[in-house]
């Protein structure tokens, strides 16, 4: 049966399959009906010619379900006033198309496409507007285009925006040539979205080009998992399953991608590793850097070798009541005699002390200093805690995405330092270490600071581990607590458990722990504690103050579904709010919103927590800002950059503090139940930490003191 509707509302779209509910109206009748089926692409305000059969839901009723559809432009004057002035054209509202309707009439979209500098007939409607309704009206066509041929492969609309943002006018080709080069080229589109493209298109199963990108697949899927290579071995069996090819193909065909050098390959030990070529470049490079680096004579570790540190350590002491211990004395000689080295420790073991005292021997002999850490929260922190400026290392480093170097400053345009201090040094991953590197002139100084016992990198490699593993470097690790920090519950239990030791909650005014072994229990109670039982007692701002923190992203107790009950308790639905549907989300007007990867473009950063504070239908634009102070426009388009933040994963949290912490734990959440996770959950807090779920949950993480192995190549190259 063939009916045609104009689409009025989408009651629910599932972003994965395109499986749409929605509300149509029916032309020439006056009740909307319900539709359902795959409406991948179809906007608001479109006229719909839609191919299905009438159907009878036991629950829902009369419904139309849909087999096939395209899209039709209005006829009438009315229809495309409604079409215009559905937000479906960025730029255009209800009253712009009313006024762009009433120039032009029954021929206004043959204006727009046909004639757009016409547009300047419209009252109120500028050069710079009408300009920008253009541009927004063609893209629109190109991406519908797309749509259209993605559509019989049951590919979302957000994929043919991406492919369309990245490649223009020229997507469908590319796809049609390789559609295997966008698993390299468009963020969020990875290996399987573009075989399954192929396999529409007719490439063979066994094809050269679907091995080839199988191979670099695999590697890029262990990359994800903190791998800088695989072993051969290991990677072709990955990938023969991968692909349900058979072994030997897969073997000859990572022979000519090695031979062709799309990726690179070694052998160690009589055993063959491969890896893709950023990652074995960034790890043979941070190497070689850190070696040249100590070989270089550095004027400030003369000088500073020679003073007289009994009687500087005295006068600290009795002028400025900077009592060092003894390990603290070696971590300041160590950082201003040793062109690179390493401080590491735990929370309330003095490394803030120590880092204070080095920086106020460089300012009182005029050397120059530079402070950076991993994430824009850590530099925050590290700026508090010194009281001397501090960034990320991005933003010390000049990044520009836009130009062929990338990174501005490097080893042809060295920083300008005599010491530069790089903290939170265990977010480090072998990338972004080997552009620092680079970008240390010779004869400086070097100091990496972290805590080692906290969780490794999200990206490929463990340089802090791998550093001080290969004994390559000196290194002052502090282990006495201060009697002031040994007096806070979330500082002598982080130190507990890091012995190997159950955390203790009885008599502390910081620690608490709740139990509830279910996970749907775990999960209300979690919300409870944090939008009524934590806000009440300790006055707390439960949309500012209180960040969950779950081990894992699925589950009743995991960060998508607490996520959902903490939006729904904290920031519902009301008329005044304004908010916006993408993929599965919702995000409102007060939402808070975690960053998921880097965009230098717009000056954010995987892991940046900021909060929503606009949203634009007109303009398609939602506004987040950060720290309290920055705020950055998100295209709709771009909002697959963003998630919910009212619950976390404890990776994400690393190098950030929160004035109150709450960690649901439970048995489900193996094997990811391991002691450096409760340990840097933990040490997240800065007044209060809450635990809820299972002791024995608590139990399994501080046993298991087994960190999950990494192939990296540092400690190997940093030996001789």
């Amino acid at each position: 049966m063939h009916i045609e509707a104009t689409l009025e509302r989408i009651t629910f779209h599932s972003e994965h399959n395109g499986y749409t509910v929605a509300r149509v109206r029916l032309a020439g009748k006056g009740t909307p009906i319900t539709i359902v089926g795959k409406l991948l692409g179809a906007q608001v305000g479109e006229t719909l010619a839609l191919d299905g059969r009438w159907v009878d839901h036991p629950e829902h009723g009369r419904q139309f379900e849909v087999e096939g559809f395209r899209a039709l432009l209005p006829a009438t004057v009315e229809g495309i006033r409604r079409y215009l002035g559905s937000g479906l054209i960025k730029g255009i509202g209800p009253a712009t198309a009313k006024r762009i309707v009433d120039t032009f009439g029954a021929g206004t979209l043959q204006v727009i496409e046909h004639e757009p500098h016409r547009l300047g007939e419209v009252a109120g409607l500028g050069p710079h507007k009408a300009t920008l309704i253009t541009r927004a009206w063609q893209e629109q066509q190109q991406i519908k285009t797309i749509m259209l041929f993605l559509q019989d492969l049951n590919l979302s609309p957000a994929i043919a925006v991406r492919i369309y943002k990245q490649y223009g006018t020229q997507a469908l080709g590319i796809i049609r040539t390789n559609p295997y080069r966008i698993a390299d080229d468009v963020y969020g589109i990875g290996f399987l979205t573009a075989d399954e493209i192929a396999r529409g298109l007719g490439m063979p199963h066994d094809a050269p080009q679907r091995i080839a990108a199988g191979l670099r697949y695999a590697l890029s899927r262990a990359t994800d998992d903190g791998h800088c290579f695989l072993p051969w071995e290991e990677l072709t069996g990955n990938a023969a399953e991968l692909l349900s090819v058979d072994r030997p193909q897969v073997d000859a065909t990572l022979a000519d991608v090695v031979a062709a050098r799309e990726v690179h390959c070694e052998t160690w030990d009589a055993e063959r590793i491969v890896y893709l070529l950023p990652f074995a470049h960034a790890e043979r490079g941070l190497a070689q850097r850190i070696l040249e680096l100590q070989r270089h004579a550095s004027p400030m570790a003369a000088f500073f070798a020679a003073a007289n540190w009994p009687r500087v350590f005295a006068h600290l002491a009795e002028r400025r009541s900077i009592a060092l211990t003894e390990r603290q004395q070696q971590a300041v000689q160590m950082a201003l005699t040793s062109q690179v080295s390493i401080l590491t420790g735990g929370p309330g073991t003095g490394k803030t002390t120590t880092l204070r005292t080095v920086i106020m021997a460089l300012q009182q002999r005029g050397y120059r200093y530079l402070l950076a850490s991993p994430t824009g929260r850590a530099a925050k922190r590290l700026a508090e805690a010194t009281g001397a400026p501090a960034t990320t290392i991005h933003r010390l480093l000049e990044y520009a995405p836009a130009s062929e170097a990338q990174f501005k400053r490097n080893e042809e345009r060295p920083l300008v330092a005599d010491l530069i201090i790089i903290d939170e040094a265990s977010m480090l991953d072998v990338i972004l270490a080997y552009h620092l590197l680079k970008a240390v002139p010779p004869g400086a100084h070097l100091l990496f600071v972290g805590d080692a016992d906290q969780l490794p990198s999200v990206g490929p490699g463990r340089v802090l581990h791998d550093l001080i593993e290969s004994l390559a470097l000196p290194s002052t690790h502090l282990d006495l607590i201060f009697r002031q920090a040994a007096d806070s519950g979330i500082i002598s239990n982080a130190h507990r458990i890091n012995h190997g030791e159950h955390p203790e909650f009885d008599n502390l005014d910081d620690c608490f722990f709740f139990p509830r072994a279910e996970p749907e229990g775990c999960a209300a109670l979690t919300v409870e504690l944090v939008t009524e039982r934590i806000p009440r007692r300790f006055g707390l701002d439960p949309l500012r103050d209180i960040q969950v923190l779950s081990p894992t992203h699925r589950g009743p107790a995991g960060v998508a579904a607490l996520n959902s009950a903490l939006q729904a308790a904290l920031n519902p639905p009301i008329a005044q709010r304004a908010e916006r549907r993408a993929g599965t989300a919702t995000y409102r007007v007060g939402d808070r919103v975690l960053q998921l990867r880097n965009n230098y473009d717009l000056d954010v950063y995987n892991g940046d927590i900021g909060e929503i504070v606009a949203i634009d239908t007109l303009e398609q634009i939602l506004r987040v800002r950060y720290d309290g102070m920055r705020t950055i426009a998100y295209d709709f388009n771009q909002l697959d950059e963003l998630t919910l933040a009212y619950a976390i994963s404890i990776h994400k949290s690393q190098g950030a503090e929160y004035p109150c912490v709450v960690i649901p734990l439970l048995l489900q959440h193996q094997p990811l139940l391991q002691r450096n996770l409760l340990y840097t959950a933990i040490t997240r807090a800065r007044r209060l930490v809450v635990l809820a779920g299972d002791r024995r949950a608590i139990a399994l993480a501080v046993r298991n003191h087994q960190v999950t192995r990494r192939y990296t190549g540092l400690v190997r190259r940093l030996r001789p």
